[in-house]
């Protein structure tokens, strides 16, 4: 977290000093004659620009952080490449370590068929820019061997490197068709300025995905140990988790938003890894005061997931997945919409698997009757919305949603 926090900082000063310069200048604009004027403001106009499209660039990929794809994050920067220099075409390759080669992750305008161009470094003239760490500009792309295209384009191209420290992971491409900016003096400038923020942010995007990847993995180890533990639940927590992912498809939530409810499904359990295992695997019914031990799982896997920044979310909705739709449950007794969506999810999902599997007090009710009791629930302990998109899907599936 501390190289995001550190990007965003650097950021602000940056913005802080172009703000400085650009007032320091309409202060200075002031003595200058009407010619130079002019020119000025053509100048500051194309900075102010560039910096409305540094700060969303900075907002989508320091901010999102590990909620936005470098696909995504990719569109945002050739977007506003484009814009900043009115090019109608482009595209952005990123290094493929695991390939050796350079691959375009967004492009304008978007063909929507499979990428078929790979460029190793040296390979064409994005490869060589890459390869080299410098700018190359060719007035005439048809008459340079270098170009590897398809099509015959004769308007000029630029390819530019993405620089981490002075290491290339990429390379911006634009062609200057139509009433495109000249690819030369302030216009240059800025467009290394746009390229050198958005190359910072890829890398962040990267480093973040191997933290994240890093902690799910360690959460993930964690919620197997507790399904191990419990003798009754072993892959409960990869079932809930599966469940969760068809469910947020099939009530169309948000990407982001659907990744956490699938997280949460996987580690809602999680808490259970700080209670005694005679009273997870107690085969009659548990007394008030065990009961009492029991409520505090979802507590416990809070504490456990709330540090890790990216799962916050995720923590929220593990607190809560054994609160009631009326507001008879624990620890908090939310009732109805102030439950996280994520949470009463969960609670359905949960509440059908421990139905519909054996557990150390009973055998695994029948389908049917696990389907009346959901049904029985909605609008006292389940949310009834999610109740019947859920069934929905188990009318549909059948069998193969088990």
């Amino acid at each position: 977290m501390l190289i995001l926090e550190s990007v965003a900082l650097a950021f602000a000063f940056l913005m802080s000093l172009f703000t400085f310069m650009r007032l320091f200048s309409r202060h200075s604009n002031r003595q200058t004659t009407a010619k130079n004027n002019s020119a000025d403001v053509l100048g500051w106009e194309k900075l102010d620009q560039l910096l409305d499209m540094l700060s969303t660039l900075q907002e989508e990929g320091v901010s999102y952080s590990g909620l936005v794809s470098r696909e995504d994050f990719g569109k945002a920067v050739l977007k506003a490449s484009c814009r900043l220099m009115n090019c109608e075409r482009g595209s952005i390759m990123l290094w493929e370590e695991s390939g050796g080669h350079l691959k375009i992750v967004a492009a304008i305008p978007e063909t929507g068929k499979p990428q078929t161009l790979f460029l190793k470094p040296g390979e064409g003239i994005a490869g060589e820019a890459f390869s080299k760490a410098q700018t190359i500009f060719i007035e005439d792309p048809s008459s340079d061997p270098r170009y590897l295209s398809s099509q015959n384009h004769a308007h000029p191209f630029l390819s530019m490197p993405l620089l981490i420290q002075s290491k290339p992971i990429g390379v911006l491409n634009l062609h200057a068709t139509g009433n495109a900016a000249p690819f030369k003096d302030h216009n240059a400038k800025f467009l290394k300025i746009l390229a050198s923020e958005a190359a910072i942010t890829f890398h962040n995007l990267e480093l973040f995905e191997r933290l994240e990847t890093f902690y799910l993995e360690m959460v993930k180890t964690l919620a197997r140990a507790v399904d191990s533990k419990d003798h009754y639940t072993h892959e409960h927590s990869d079932r809930a988790s599966s469940r969760a992912k068809r469910l947020a498809k099939a009530l169309d939530l948000d990407p982001v938003y659907a990744r956490y409810v699938e997280y949460a499904a996987l580690l809602h359990d999680i808490g259970k890894i700080g209670i005694d295992e005679a009273i997870l695997n107690k085969p009659g019914k548990l007394t008030a005061e065990e009961y009492e031990e029991m409520k505090k799982h979802p507590l416990i896997g809070h504490q456990i997931l709330a540090p890790v920044k990216f799962l916050g979310p995720v923590a929220q909705m593990v607190l809560h997945h054994q609160e009631w739709y009326d507001g008879r449950g624990y620890p908090s007794g939310l009732k109805g919409e102030k439950i996280p969506l994520g949470s009463r999810i969960v609670a359905v999902i949960d509440a059908w698997d421990a139905m519909t599997s054996d557990r150390p007090y009973r055998k695994a009710l029948g389908r049917e009757k696990a389907i009346a009791e959901l049904q029985k629930g909605a609008g006292t302990q389940f949310d009834p919305a999610v109740v019947a998109a859920f069934l929905k899907i188990e009318a549909e599936e059948g069998l193969a949603f088990k």
